[in-house]
């Protein structure tokens, strides 16, 4: 995925999960951040970033805070662009399997899972999950607490009783990564409930990508451990 209109800037400060401040051209700013995640050990002030700049005038901020430097690794949390990443990596190949028919946004039960896809014969529930966590070249996942997450996992694995191939597929917006596995310091109730997805038999797949200024793309496949 291309992004148009890339600047550099710097991190000042979050006020709350939408909106920072940001320094660019020796101005400070606000800038809506498109991930409401914690993100405490990348938005730290003086961090390296860059925004993506819109000329909307219905807009309340004029940039969107799109990635950031982590000393030299550059991470994406655009919490938007997975979705699109995952699609791209899919269709080229990613699960093994041609795909045939995909649609997003597809309710099942209690939960929307973000794909419905008809790969050959198989008919496949997909949830995606962003990542932007890492410590020590591992990328974890969450990075706070989701009750929503360990609810999509468990109707996963419902699904499967009803005919459905299900995945749950980690994209890291990052590159360099060894392994991903879950956060379980940061919530041990959503780990439990991969490793019960992956005894029933919901497939756990990982992917880093390759992060420029203006792009992100799907790389290699990542070592889960669950």
């Amino acid at each position: 995925m291309h992004y148009d209109n890339i600047f550099p800037a710097k991190f000042i400060t979050r006020h709350n999960r939408f909106v920072a401040d940001i320094e660019i051209d020796g101005k400070v700013c606000p800038c809506h951040v498109k991930n409401t995640g914690r993100c405490k050990e990348l938005l730290i002030p003086g961090s390296n970033i860059f925004v993506q700049s819109s000329d909307s005038q219905e807009r309340k901020t004029k940039y969107d805070l799109i990635s950031v430097y982590k000393g030299k690794r550059l991470i994406n949390i655009d919490s938007q662009v997975p979705n699109k990443v995952f699609k791209e990596w899919a269709i080229a190949g990613g699960l093994r399997r041609p795909v045939t028919y995909i649609k997003p946004e597809f309710k099942y039960k209690n939960s929307r899972f973000d794909f419905y896809m008809e790969l050959e014969n198989i008919n496949a529930l997909v949830e995606v999950k962003g990542v932007t966590l890492e410590d020590g070249n591992i990328a974890m996942f969450p990075d706070a607490p989701t009750e929503r997450g360990v609810k999509h996992v468990l109707e996963l694995i419902d699904s499967l009783s009803d005919g459905y191939k299900a995945y749950i597929v980690f994209v890291i917006q990052m590159r360099a990564v060894t392994k991903f596995r879950p956060n379980d310091v940061m919530h041990k109730a959503f780990g439990d409930a991969l490793r019960k997805a992956h005894k029933k038999g919901v497939e756990i797949l990982a992917f880093n990508c390759d992060i420029l200024r203006d792009s992100i793309s799907p790389a290699k496949a990542v070592q889960v451990i669950l």
